[in-house]
């Protein structure tokens, strides 16, 4: 019998899902995640994690908890520590197993082999080498399996940036047919966050969908290619370190230096560091020229949807008399 190795559907889930699927199942694990985001979910999470902690880490607890109800044999968190040279994901996702090893209970073994790429980029080979220990694997097999796990990640990442959406691109790689949108649009409007913030339809309020159907095209920074990413960010005075707060503001940068969009919407998690530094900056660069909408939007475990909807409103009504007015 396989073990059952389960991901929760949060933090980097929208980035490396494809990724860790593709490598565990190679590896002759059972990959479980999971369920969507509920209201219950989130309310466990809360209850378990400290009460300092971001909104995105208390929903991630929530998310572990439902894992271990499922009865998996192993929780997959690997301590993500640094995805390129010189630069770190942020502290939290460091920190993210120890945590939850100490605030919930009677958990199954939890796998949080360090992935490090901070120095060098063969620094990968020791992460693939533990993982495959684990189940048995020697090192020859082991890179195998990651060498077919990095092709499937990049197909999902083609897809992302072909304009898809992360659960359209993971629908297309496992043979579904994605969802069908709302093509009568008539403003496009970049939607920048983390993806566990924007694509989690219950935290940000089905904000994508919402504005879909409000006649809405949504772009994200996951749309465009990591050198138009490098290009916004270099327009930043310093390099950013943070991994993901690099990412954020590079698009947000490109969609506004380009004017592909008719304007922007941030979206932050209450009490993120990195969220309410980079979110300052976006803001300050695209205010100071005065040219194009912004708005941004702070959520955390007691945002109500009615205000938000208020808002995103107000805010398309906006971009739609501005328009309307050249």
């Amino acid at each position: 019998m396989s073990v059952r190795v389960g991901i929760p559907r949060a933090l980097l889930y929208y980035y490396y899902f494809p990724l860790w699927k593709e490598f565990l199942e190679q590896l002759g694990a059972e990959v479980v995640v999971s369920a969507p985001t509920t209201k219950g979910i989130l309310t466990r999470g809360v209850e378990q994690c400290v009460d300092e902690a971001c909104l995105p880490i208390k929903l991630a607890f929530g998310h572990v908890q439902n894992l271990a109800d499922k009865g998996v044999d192993v929780i997959f968190l690997p301590r993500m520590v640094s995805v390129a040279q010189r630069e770190y994901i942020c502290p939290k996702f460091l920190g993210f197993p120890d945590m939850v090893r100490q605030n919930i209970k009677n958990l199954p073994v939890v796998m949080d082999t360090s992935f490090n790429l901070r120095k060098k980029q063969s620094d990968v080979t020791d992460f693939v080498q533990r993982v495959g220990a684990y189940f048995g694997k020697g090192i020859f097999k082991s890179r195998l399996a990651f060498g077919v796990a990095l092709r499937k990640q990049k197909q999902y990442q083609d897809l992302l940036e072909q304009g898809l959406f992360p659960e359209e691109a993971m629908a297309i790689l496992e043979g579904k047919e994605p969802k069908s949108k709302n093509i009568n649009t008539d403003l496009t409007i970049a939607v920048i966050g983390h993806p566990y913030n924007i694509y989690d339809p219950f935290i940000s309020m089905n904000l994508l969908n919402r504005l879909n159907k409000m006649g809405v095209k949504v772009l994200t920074a996951d749309h465009l290619t990591e050198q138009k990413i490098e290009q916004g960010a270099a327009k930043l005075p310093k390099k950013l370190f943070w991994t993901l707060s690099k990412k954020i503001t590079g698009g947000a940068l490109h969609f506004h230096e380009k004017s592909t969009v008719d304007g922007i919407i941030h979206v932050a998690a209450f009490a993120c560091g990195p969220d309410s530094m980079t979110g300052e900056l976006i803001e300050r660069f695209i205010r100071r020229e005065g040219r194009m909408p912004f708005l941004n939007i702070n959520l955390d475990e007691h945002t109500g949807e009615a205000g938000i909807i208020t808002r995103v409103e107000a805010f398309l009504d906006m971009v739609r008399w501005r328009r309307a007015v050249g």
